[in-house]
């Protein structure tokens, strides 16, 4: 009996122990893995020298001689300051030669041509010419800006060679009213720009217009126009009112290698000028332009200021060309601005701008005739070499046509 219980017992025991085994087993399977700790990698760095036993025997490394080395190869500098600045400064350009200059842009001139030189060689070809006909001619050159007087004389004058001639074929009508055209503007007024140094300094050039008129521009074109007649030129900022006309004025000037004298903005037009002329003398320059502001001609203090101008440059000297910058576009207006200014300043010569936008190009004529003085400069474009020396005869020639 005693065996069998302890049978009983053991086997007791080894069912426990077996349940056991079995539990914890299963509790290692619902377990999650241990997480592994990140391994982080100290940046390398050099190491401490060692000494005793833990220094590391000293490694032999391969060694060149010096004429072994090959050094870079130096870079080419300037050798002076100068030639610093020599590689900093642009080139210079070189202004378009003023000889024939106004043949090269008589196609700038088609709006006027077909309004005036065409027109009238269309109405002159005609096979009768009455009454009727002569007063569309008066219109046509009316229109164009003529004025009254020039026109009634070119009429008058018209009539009476038609009349003479007799048969009137294409070639007789054009070289008819070339001849005329060309006596009505005046093929012998002296036209060139005075711009000859004097032996006791540089001729001056005033320029004078109202704002709108591209006053600045031309100055800067005529700088253009001078160089490239070989004359050496100073150019005058004295429009000190107008926002950036002295940046715009000295910008032409470093197109062709010209001097720009300038003030503070707001300061004194007459003493920015004297400047000019003064440097002008210092340098040796052939010429010194000086762009004026470009005063209201309503205003009859700015009109005052622009007689002081003058008065203040000619402590220097005389002042050798006064040029009156004109709109050819705005016809009559211009010649009531002539008017005004001619009364403050002795005006010598004429330069009209935006000819080649305008159908009026009578206004040649008609600005002549007021003022008395020539018309010595026309402008036919925005390009830089647009500002031509006026020559009568090419000027008809690109009105009526070949």
């Amino acid at each position: 009996m005693e065996y069998v219980i302890l049978a009983v017992v053991i086997a007791v025991v080894a069912v426990g122990a077996i349940a056991g085994l079995v539990v914890s087993g299963r509790r290692r399977q619902q377990l999650p893995p241990k997480s592994q700790a990140p391994v982080i990698t100290a940046p390398k760095t050099p190491q401490e020298p060692q000494v005793g036993e833990e220094a590391a025997p000293p490694t032999e490394e391969p060694r060149r001689t010096v004429e072994e080395v090959e050094l870079p190869e130096a870079e080419a500098v300037p050798e002076t300051v100068e030639a610093v600045e020599a590689e900093q400064v642009p080139a210079l350009e070189v202004p378009e030669p003023t000889a024939g200059r106004l043949v090269r842009l008589r196609s700038r001139l088609s709006r006027s041509q077909n309004s005036l030189g065409k027109g009238l060689l269309s109405l002159l070809s005609r096979e009768h010419l009455d009454e009727d006909t002569w007063e569309e001619i008066e219109d046509t050159l009316l229109t164009a800006d003529v004025g009254v007087a020039p026109t009634q004389e070119l009429v008058e004058r018209l009539r009476t060679r038609v009349k003479v001639l007799g048969t009137r074929t294409p070639d007789e009508l054009r070289t008819l009213l070339r001849e005329e055209l060309v006596e009505l503007i005046g093929k012998d007024a002296d036209r060139t720009v005075r711009s000859t140094k004097h032996e006791d300094g540089p001729a001056v050039v005033l320029v004078v217009g109202v704002n709108g008129v591209g006053k600045t521009t031309t100055t800067g074109k005529l700088a253009r126009v001078l160089v490239a007649d070989g004359r050496t030129v100073v150019l005058g900022a004295a429009d000190t009112f107008r926002a950036a006309a002295a940046d715009q004025l000295q910008t032409w000037g470093e197109r062709v290698g010209a001097r720009t004298v300038r003030g503070p903005e707001g300061g004194d037009p007459a003493s920015v000028a004297f400047d000019a002329v003064k440097e002008g003398i210092a340098e040796g320059a052939d010429t010194v332009l000086v762009d004026t502001a470009g005063r209201l001609h309503t205003k009859t203090g700015l009109m005052d200021e622009l007689g002081k101008v003058k008065r203040v440059v000619e402590k220097h000297g005389p002042v050798d060309e006064v040029l009156l910058v004109l709109d050819a576009t705005t016809g009559q207006n211009g010649l009531i601005q002539a008017r005004v200014f001619a009364e403050v300043v002795d005006i010598t010569g004429i330069v009209l701008t935006k000819l080649d936008g305008t159908a009026k190009g009578g206004i040649v004529v008609a600005v002549q005739r007021e003022l008395g003085v020539p018309v010595k400069l026309i402008g036919l474009g925005e390009g830089a070499d647009d500002l031509a020396p006026f020559e009568p005869g090419a000027f008809v020639d690109a009105l009526i046509g070949d």
